[in-house]
Parts: C-alpha cells; sequence; structure tokens
C-alpha cells in the first residue's frame, strides 16, 4: 500500500484530490497538510512514500519544501500539483527529481494517470534489484517509433517500378542498358534512365561507359 500525503493550502481542492486518490488501487491518503509547518509535523509523524506538493503555500515555497522534507524523509517522492508555470519554478523542481508535475486546475484523468504510473514504477523498483534500459525508457516517457518509416521516392519514381526496376538488375550479370531496361518494363529508354539514375543516387548500383565500334558511348548500368 502506497501511503501519500496532500499539502495544499486550499481545503477545497485537497479534498477533491483526495477523491482522485481514492478512485486508485493500492494507495491511501495518511494526511493532508494546509501550509509548510503543518506538513513538516505531518512527514515526522507519519510514515509516507509520496506527497503532492503545491508550489505557493503561506508559508514557504514548494520548492524549498521539497528539500526540507527529504531531510525528514529522503526516501519521499514527490508529484507536484501546481498553478506555477514559471519556468524557473518548473526548472528547479525538475531538479529536484520530482516524479512529475501536474498544472492546475486539473484535469481528473491526467491526474489518474499519474498516479497509476507511479504505482507501476514503485511496484517493479521494489522487487528489482537491477533495471533494463525499457523500464528506464518507460520511466523517463521515451517512446520510440518502433515501425521503420517507409523510404519516400521523389516525384517521377513510382514505386512500384522502381521494384520491378531492381528485380530486373537483380537478375542480370552482366549490366543493363537504359534501353534493354526500358524494353523489359515497358517503358522508353529515358523513363528506364531516371529509375536507373536513381538507383545510382541512393548507392544501389554503379554504371560504367560501354564503348560500341560506332556512335556514341552507353551507360551499362551494375549491381553493387
Amino acid at each position: 500500500m502506497i501511503k501519500a500525503v496532500i499539502v495544499e493550502d486550499d481545503y477545497r481542492i485537497a479534498g477533491i484530490h483526495e477523491e482522485f486518490l481514492k478512485k486508485a488501487s493500492d494507495i491511501a491518503v495518511v494526511g493532508k497538510a494546509l501550509n509548510g509547518k503543518e506538513a513538516i509535523t505531518l512527514i515526522k509523524a507519519k510514515e509516507a512514500d509520496l506527497v503532492l506538493l503545491d508550489i505557493y503555500m503561506p508559508d514557504i515555497l514548494g520548492t524549498d519544501m521539497i528539500q526540507e522534507l527529504r531531510r525528514i524523509n529522503p526516501n519521499l517522492d514527490f508529484i507536484m500539483v501546481s498553478a506555477a508555470t514559471e519556468t524557473d519554478i518548473v526548472s528547479e523542481v525538475i531538479r529536484n527529481g520530482i516524479f512529475d508535475y501536474i498544472i492546475k486546475p486539473v484535469k481528473m484523468e491526467r491526474f489518474i494517470e499519474t498516479i497509476e504510473r507511479y504505482k507501476q514504477m514503485k511496484e517493479k523498483l521494489d522487487v528489482k534489484k537491477e533495471v533494463d534500459q525499457s523500464f528506464l525508457d518507460d520511466y523517463f516517457g521515451y517512446k520510440s517509433d518502433s515501425k521503420p518509416q517507409e523510404k519516400q521516392t521523389p516525384k517521377g519514381i513510382d514505386p512500384l517500378t522502381l521494384e520491378k526496376v531492381i528485380g530486373i538488375i537483380n537478375t542480370i550479370d552482366g549490366g543493363i542498358t537504359a534501353e534493354e531496361m526500358g524494353a523489359k518494363i515497358g517503358a522508353s529508354r529515358t523513363t528506364a534512365r531516371r529509375y536507373l539514375e536513381y538507383l545510382i543516387s541512393v548507392g544501389n548500383i554503379s554504371a560504367e561507359l560501354e564503348y560500341g565500334v560506332v556512335g556514341r558511348p552507353e551507360r551499362r548500368y551494375y549491381v553493387k
């Protein structure tokens, strides 16, 4: 069971947050504090895992409260629930190792999502001796797109035709000219050359000049 403390100077908001917490399983509110002095007294008296902490308190800023409460219980985790959006305040609490920061007015779905994430992290850390990269990715919110992005072909290059050209050139040992490729794919020499030159640009094939008995030299394309 996770033991939570709510530190919020507005008793009505504190009550709302308590009701939100009741919607999560295996978490209990062991106390509520309306100011910093009450919070210090509460943390000294109660065993707690998590503090839901506001920034603007009547007697002390939440940024300073984190350090004060951790002197009493170094193992406390913090979720900030505040209307404060100043970057210097947010930067300071992040440096102090908070688990999350929720901006007021709080949406219940966002609140519960954070609590569930915290519970999962806590449960895993309690049973693990070591962690792997996937656990840390989840904890720090890193999301990788495991599905590779399809490479975009330039204008004038049809993916299906390109696939056909690649299939043909892969089956020919002695190379192929643009004219020969055009005949095989049912296209003009100019069109075939466009596809072959594209494959050179992306490094799939190479070309060599072939000198005939008469006329201009012709490019012959080879698989690398």
